[in-house]
């Protein structure tokens, strides 16, 4: 097809990365198809493209099946956060392994490539440090946090299975922790957790005693790696590394939140939550080297950009998905 317009479906595509991934997309002059069934999240992350000729936005679960003619497939629909995705296990689940048969069912008959948006979940609490490509996990399979972990390892599963049995081209990406504009103020990720509390003036709660460690990339890198990986080369099905090698513990996190809000909130404990991992880092030499990417934008000021968004938001026109946030 070259340089011309290619029909994408995003699923997922109202949720937080999906939103930027949309905008990029239909940016380029591709004729997007957002789906999402708004249990994570709202049309408001939207909204500013339901104007455009090249957009479409379809109310619709994963877990069932749809009929679309594609050319490419991004799918990033599941909840993303342990108080969400603990919510309702079961279906968390079936989100992961269902909509993966889905979807990978539509690319098999459109012969379209699709991409997986796999987690660094699927290296549970890593006994291996930064975490390659190769590392096979530490995952807890009955665990709290399993419908998430082994819903994303299954849907890799059955990536690779297509991908073999049918020769369905596939793209697998491992995500690690991303944050900036247009997070749900409310969706219990720590970045957004410290942000709004920060500016509200409220004590920043940490879960454990804030040694343990992640590592943050800004949206537009992310979205700039998943790009590169569908548009990259047939023999690179990954998975891939996507994610910010920079590692800073979830305390120094709170106290560059409090810095850049000018907040006078105190950093208190909470008991530390089941299956926590203690490191996260990944190992991005894979990309480097398969995709020529790594990411630009660095911590503080990421969150600056995203702090900013915060502070413009009216909060009445948002609420916690679940009762867990």
């Amino acid at each position: 097809m070259g340089n011309a317009p290619k029909r994408i479906l995003v699923t997922g595509g109202a949720g937080f990365l999906g939103s930027h991934l949309c905008d990029r997309l239909v940016d380029q002059g591709h004729d997007v198809i957002c789906l999402d069934n708004f249990f994570t999240s709202q049309k408001s992350t939207v909204e500013h493209l339901l104007g455009r000729p090249n957009f479409e936005l379809v109310r619709h679960d994963v877990t069932h099946p749809i009929w679309l003619e594609v050319d490419e497939i991004y799918n990033l629909a599941c909840p993303a956060a342990p108080g969400h995705y603990q919510f309702n296990p079961i279906k968390t689940m079936k989100t992961s392994v269902l909509g993966a048969i889905n979807m990978l069912g539509m690319a098999k008959r459109c012969r379209a490539k699709i991409l997986q948006a796999s987690t660094s979940e699927v290296y549970g609490d890593p006994e291996v440090h930064p975490q390659p490509e190769s590392y096979v996990g530490h995952v807890n399979p009955i665990g709290p946090r399993a419908c998430y972990d082994e819903g994303k390892r299954a849907a890799e599963t059955l990536f690779f299975d297509y991908h073999r049995s049918n020769r369905v081209n596939i793209r697998v990406v491992r995500i690690f922790n991303t944050y900036g504009p247009r997070m749900h103020p409310y969706d219990g990720r720590v970045v957004s957790n410290f942000i709004r509390q920060a500016l509200a003036g409220q004590d920043i709660a940490m879960f454990g005693d804030g040694t343990q460690t992640r590592s943050f990339c800004y949206v537009d890198d992310l979205v700039d790696g998943m790009i590169r990986m569908m548009n990259g080369p047939d023999d690179f099905t990954g998975p891939v590394n996507i994610g910010n090698p920079g590692e800073f513990t979830i305390r120094q996190l709170a106290e560059l939140v409090i810095e850049l809000t000018g907040s006078r909130s105190r950093i208190t404990t909470r008991p530390p939550t089941p299956d926590d991992p203690s490191r996260r880092k990944p190992d991005i030499g894979l990309a480097r080297a398969r995709l020529g990417w790594e990411p630009r934008v660095p911590l503080r000021e990421g969150l600056q950009r995203t702090i900013a968004w915060f502070r413009s938001l009216d909060l009445s026109r948002y609420r916690a998905p679940t009762p867990n946030y």
